[in-house]
This record gives structure tokens, C-alpha cells and sequence, in this order.
């Protein structure tokens, strides 16, 4: 090799160690960060809607960065959740406090009862009933199951099955530390308080706390209590059978309990056979046990509220159930106590109208007349604005439970026709199918002879039975052609039935109803519509008559006026006025009712508006009279409950037919007097 040569190797090799364009030294390449690349999305390279298509890369790492997300949330969730240390206010249940109007108190009642039983103290049978009804695989779940809140989903869109979607330690936890609303945070809330529940206490502590803690219905909290409430025994004494129903309750006393409706006892029968027929199937429960339990065991009647001895049981009824209506207040929730509810009712009033009836009732002797026994008293007094001010509900409430002022069981008679005589005063007549309304007015005449024939545009109306109707006066007397203010204030009923057909039944209806009256207790679209044969309360009654002191405006009645828990009020949804008829109307149905004298002999202590009212099988004998400080209704009647709650006759009641006539305008004008001293 020459010597030249060698010096452009050698060049050349020095050139090549340097960087082209640099003449700087070649360097070893060093590795450099990459920057996360933005997700192809959407795809370049496609067309249409393969554009919009994502990769399997892609969705495989959304998922896996969702799931790192939820996992990392709800770690740091589940770290942060504490046990409270605190129960919820079932473990200081307090009783509940019902005031008169003027603010004293009225009643106590302290229905709320929990007693604690060791879980080896409960048979195993009546521990397994519940577990197979609400919880199968408690003692292998972590607190929560998958599979129980994917079944309370499917049950959000379908039938799903008998079981709910919350084990029995989220149960434990809901009643026990959180409130009953259904919201994601508290139902994340609960799952997260079960795990970590699950963790730290025994399955066997878990599951006594519930069974002690759980609501069944009837004011009782625990199995102990609920024993003594269903069966007046221990739980201790109680079989699978009993157990089983027992569980049945866990779902919803108010859907379970028998004692409530009729439809309950069905539900309860089929849940009954449905978990004993699972204690088998989770082997818990041999076959040839299961068998001999093939009768219901029902449980016995439930017992009455203290405190509610004679007429003050009846007053707590109404302002119970109003209150829980009104200020939307579940039954599991009031059963806890603690509330004041502040009433309508008036003490002196309540005197008055019990002393009334009481000096009434005692005229009678069935011991010695058949005709005096089961004679019932149902009376109410409202103001016009819709308080509920006294009412008169039976003998007492320890002994009869069944409100006799609130009960739609007898036809209100001829004491519905003012709302016949303020229907055709509002809305006219029309004497012509399909013809042009005219206007009534309290010089209107009608026929008020006895037995004269109902008219419609057709002719006389004849009954599904080939009869004609014809309208009936008390005492079979005629009147000849008179106004219908002078019908009105002589109670001659037989214009009233034509007017009621000249005016339309439906337009009465609607008028009545506009009244107060309820729908429920109409009778059926006949000509005796007119004459009453609807069956509508005594307390009804009263509020309705209170529309024309208030000169056409009504209120529904109503019982309670405030309701707080430990000092905070609770929204109550009071009812407000509403015009039925026009004022001129009320006023002129007012005038025509006003009495300077009561009915059958009985002198009033003022002047008010009343109406008398009987039926024309003699059932029930109504006396409704009102001012401008209330409205009362009394109506007279008899009814064997043991047997039907089909009227009985009223003939032969008090000695004579005089003395009976005028038992309830007795009632009324003793209260009324006693009021106005």
C-alpha cells in the first residue's frame, strides 16, 4: 500500500467519526422520553362509519382506566367510612303527645316497645325462617351480594323474584345508622358500612342486633316484642310456622299484617308457604316438618293504644291517621314516637256532646225492650272552616273500637235534601231531554201532595221492578202546590224527588260532592238519590251543612292543625276552601232551614238552621243543625256488629214512637244549649 494511500484511509475514517455538517464527533444516540399518543379516535384511515368503530386497544384500555378509577374511589371511600358509634332514634323511642285545641294535653300514646333477646335464646327454626326469607347466604356473603343487588335492578324492570336486593347486614346498618331514603349516596353508603361491619363483628352479633332491632309492625321493634305482639308469647315458645309469618313482616307490616285488610291476609298466606317452602329447599327444614305446618297460624288482633280509655281513643284515631295523611308520615316512622300533634278538638265541646248523648242513651232499657238494644250514637261537631271541634264515636273506645261518628253505614235520608234544593238553585232545571236549562228560584212552585207520581220527559219513571215511583211526605200529609222555600221549611219531601230528576242526578251529585260528602258513599243514580240513599258520616255530614254557614265555601274536615318531633314542625298539607255553590245559594238554603224552634216539641236555645232527616224504612233518624260557630250532626240508629253492618228497624225505639223520633234533635239541642250558655 502506498504511502498515499494510506493517508486517505486514514482521512477518511476521521471524516466518518465526525457528524455530517457538524464536523463534530459522533455521539452514542441516547433514548428519549415518549409522550402518551392521543387515542386514534376517530380512526384516521377509515371511511364512514368504520371511522366511528373503536379498537379493541381502545376499549380495553377505557375499561381497564374505569376500573382503576372506581377501585382507586372507592378505596379511598371505604378508608374514610366509619362505624358510627351512635344508633338511630329507634333505640330511645319516646311516646307521642296529642293536645287539645286550646294546647293542653289530650292523650299519651306510647305504642313503640323494643325488648332485647339473646340470639341463643331464639329457636333455630325462627332464626332460619327469617334468614330464608330475607337472606339465604348470610353466613357466606361479605356484607353485601352481587347477585342480591343485580336481582333488585331486574326487579326495577321486571318481576324479579321473592327476595330483595339488600343482605341482612346493609338491612341492619339502614335501620340502625342511616335514615330510610332512597337516594346513590346513601345506598353506597350502606354497602360500604356493611363490608367493613362485616369485618370487624361476628355474623352471629350481626344477625342478633337485627333480629332485635328490625321493625314488624304494630308499634314493635325485635323479635321478642313482635312475639308477644302477633302470638302473646315469647319468642322463646314460637315454632318455624310462627317464624315464618313473622318474617313475612320484614318485607312491610302495612302489606303483611292481617289485621289491616283482608288482601293483607293473602299476601301474608302466600309468603307464609313461600318461606317454610325455602327453609326446605336451603335444607334448613325437613320435608315431613314442613308438612305438618298446613294451617296458617294466625296471629291474634292487635291491641289498642294506651291512654285512649272512653271518647279520647276515638279522637286519637282520627288525628293519628290525619296526621300520617297529611304530614306524609309512614307508619314504621310514627311508630317511633317523639311526636306532638297539637288537635282540633275542643275540650268543653267534647264534654258537652258526650254528656248529650249519655243523658240520651239513658232513656233506654234493653233489658227490657228489644227495640233499645244495639242502639248506636253517631255525632260530630265542625266549624265551618273544616275543624273537626267534638265528635261523639261510641261507648268507648277500649270496649268498641268502631267510630260510630265515622262510619258511612246508614243513608243520610230526607236530611240530604238541601243539597238537592241548592243543586237546582245553582244549575236550573230542564224538564225536556236534552232542552234548555231554566232557572230556579225560591218561589218556584211544585206539587206537594203526597204519592204523586216522579215525572221525566218520557213520563212517570218506573223502577227495575215494574213499579212507579211516587214521591212519600212524613206523616203521609199533602201540601198541595207550594214554593220550594216553604218545602224546604216544612220538610215536604216529595218536591224535592221531582226537583232532584227536573235538575239531573248528576248535577245533585256533583253539588253534594262539592258539599263535602264523599264520593264512596253515594248511592246509586235512582230517584232515591234525592231522598238520600247515600250513606255518609257524621262528621261528613256536619262539614257539609258547614258549607252553607260559610256561604258556599267548603273545607274538607280536618283534625289536627300542627304536628312537630322534639320541638321542629312538620309540613302538614291543611285543606283549603273551595267554592261549591254561590253565596246567594248557601244563604237561601240558610233561610229556609232557619228554626226559631226545634223539631218534635224541643224548644232550641237560638236561632240556627237544622234539618231533621228520616228514611223511609225507619233506620236511621238524623237531626243536622248549624250557626256560624259550627255545624253538628247526630244521627240515631241501630247496628248488631256482631252479626252485619246492615241497619236495623228503629220501630218500637224508646217506649213509643214519639219518644224515639225525637232522640237525636234531643241530642242536639242538649249540646247546642250547653254550647251557647
Amino acid at each position: 500500500m502506498t504511502q498515499h494511500n494510506l493517508f486517505s484511509r486514514t482521512a477518511h475514517a476521521a471524516r466518518s467519526a465526525l457528524r455530517p455538517g457538524t464536523g463534530r464527533r459522533n455521539q452514542a444516540k441516547r433514548p428519549r422520553l415518549r409522550l402518551p399518543r392521543k387515542p386514534d379516535y376517530p380512526r384516521t384511515g377509515r371511511r364512514g362509519w368504520r371511522r366511528w368503530v373503536p379498537s379493541w386497544r381502545l376499549v380495553v384500555g377505557s375499561f381497564l382506566m374505569f376500573i382503576a378509577t372506581l377501585t382507586t374511589v372507592v378505596g379511598i371511600a371505604y378508608a374514610r367510612t366509619d362505624i358510627p358509634k351512635d344508633l338511630n332514634a329507634f333505640a330511645t323511642q319516646q311516646d307521642t303527645v296529642y293536645y287539645w285545641a286550646d294546647g293542653t294535653p289530650m292523650a299519651r300514646t306510647g305504642w313503640v316497645s323494643r325488648q332485647e333477646m339473646p340470639l341463643s335464646k331464639i329457636p333455630d327454626d325462627v332464626r332460619w325462617a327469617v334468614l330464608a326469607a330475607e337472606n339465604a347466604d348470610f353466613y357466606s356473603d361479605h356484607g353485601i351480594s352481587t347477585q342480591g343487588i343485580t336481582r333488585a335492578l331486574w326487579r326495577t324492570v321486571g318481576e324479579g323474584d321473592t327476595q330483595g336486593g339488600s343482605t341482612i347486614t346493609q338491612q341492619y346498618v339502614k335501620n340502625v345508622y342511616l335514615s330510610q331514603d332512597q337516594s346513590f349516596s346513601r345506598k353506597f353508603t350502606e354497602m360500604l358500612l356493611a363490608v367493613k361491619l362485616d369485618r370487624h363483628v361476628s355474623k352471629d352479633e350481626i344477625l342478633e342486633e337485627y333480629l332485635n332491632t328490625s321493625w314488624f309492625g304494630r308499634g314493635t321493634y325485635g323479635l321478642q316484642r313482635a312475639a308477644q305482639a302477633y302470638y302473646g308469647k315469647e319468642v322463646t315458645q314460637l315454632n318455624a310456622s310462627e317464624g315464618a309469618f313473622l318474617a313475612s313482616l320484614l318485607k312491610g307490616a302495612s302489606l303483611y299484617d292481617p289485621a289491616i285488610n283482608p288482601r293483607n291476609h293473602d299476601r301474608a298466606v302466600k309468603r307464609w308457604k313461600w318461606t317454610l317452602d325455602r327453609m326446605v329447599e336451603i335444607g334448613k327444614l325437613s320435608p315431613a316438618e314442613r308438612a305438618r305446618y298446613t294451617t296458617f297460624p294466625e296471629p291474634k288482633p292487635p291491641h289498642k293504644p294506651n291512654g285512649t280509655a272512653g271518647q279520647d281513643g276515638y279522637l286519637v284515631q282520627l288525628a293519628e291517621a290525619y296526621a300520617k295523611r297529611a304530614a306524609h308520615i309512614s307508619d314504621a316512622r310514627f311508630d317511633l314516637g317523639g311526636y306532638q300533634i297539637y288537635t282540633t278538638f275542643e275540650k268543653p265541646r267534647m264534654t258537652a256532646l258526650t254528656r248529650a248523648v249519655k243523658e240520651a242513651r239513658d232513656t233506654l232499657d234493653p233489658k227490657q225492650r228489644k227495640a233499645d238494644r244495639h242502639v248506636r250514637f253517631g255525632a260530630s261537631s265542625v266549624a265551618p272552616d273544616g275543624r273537626i271541634l267534638a265528635v261523639y264515636g261510641g261507648p268507648d273506645f277500649e270496649r268498641q273500637a268502631f267510630n260510630e261518628s265515622n262510619a258511612g253505614t246508614v243513608p243520610a235520608g230526607s236530611a240530604f235534601t238541601p243539597f238537592v234544593y241548592a243543586a237546582g238553585l245553582e244549575h236550573g232545571i230542564a224538564r225536556e231531554r236534552n232542552g234548555p236549562r231554566t232557572s230556579v228560584t225560591p218561589s218556584t212552585v211544585y206539587d206537594g201532595d203526597d204519592d204523586i207520581p216522579v215525572m221525566t220527559p218520557e213520563g212517570p219513571y218506573w223502577d227495575r221492578s215494574g213499579k212507579m215511583v211516587k214521591g212519600q211526605n212524613d206523616g203521609d200529609h199533602s201540601y198541595g202546590r207550594i214554593s220550594l222555600h216553604d218545602a224546604m221549611a216544612k220538610a215536604v219531601n216529595s218536591p224535592f224527588l221531582q226537583l232532584g230528576m227536573d235538575a239531573g242526578l248528576k248535577q245533585v251529585r256533583s253539588t253534594a260532592e262539592a258539599s263535602g260528602l264523599l264520593p264512596s258513599s253515594f248511592g246509586p243514580p235512582v230517584p232515591a238519590f234525592s231522598m238520600g240513599n247515600s250513606t255518609p258520616s257524621a262528621i261528613r255530614m256536619a262539614d257539609a251543612y258547614g258549607m252553607f254557614a260559610a256561604h258556599g265555601m267548603h273545607t274538607d274536615p280536618y283534625s289536627v292543625r300542627k304536628v312537630t318531633r322534639n320541638g321542629e314542625p312538620i309540613r302538614l298539607n291543611l285543606p283549603q276552601a273551595k267554592r261549591a255553590v254561590r253565596p246567594a245559594v248557601a244563604d237561601e238554603v240558610t233561610a229556609s232551614l232557619a228554626r226559631p224552634g226545634g223539631a218534635s216539641g224541643v224548644a232550641l236555645a237560638s236561632p240556627v238552621a237544622a234539618k231533621a232527616g228520616t228514611t223511609e224504612d225507619d233506620t236511621a233518624r238524623w237531626y243536622v243543625g248549624y250557626n256560624q260557630a259550627a255545624s253538628t250532626a247526630v244521627v240515631v240508629y241501630r247496628m248488631d256488629l256482631t252479626k252485619s253492618l246492615a241497619p236495623l228497624p228503629l220501630k218500637g225505639l224508646g217506649g213509643d214512637s214519639a219518644a224515639g223520633e225525637k232522640l237525636s234533635s234531643q241530642i242536639w239541642n242538649t249540646y247546642t244549649e250547653a254550647m251557647t250558655k
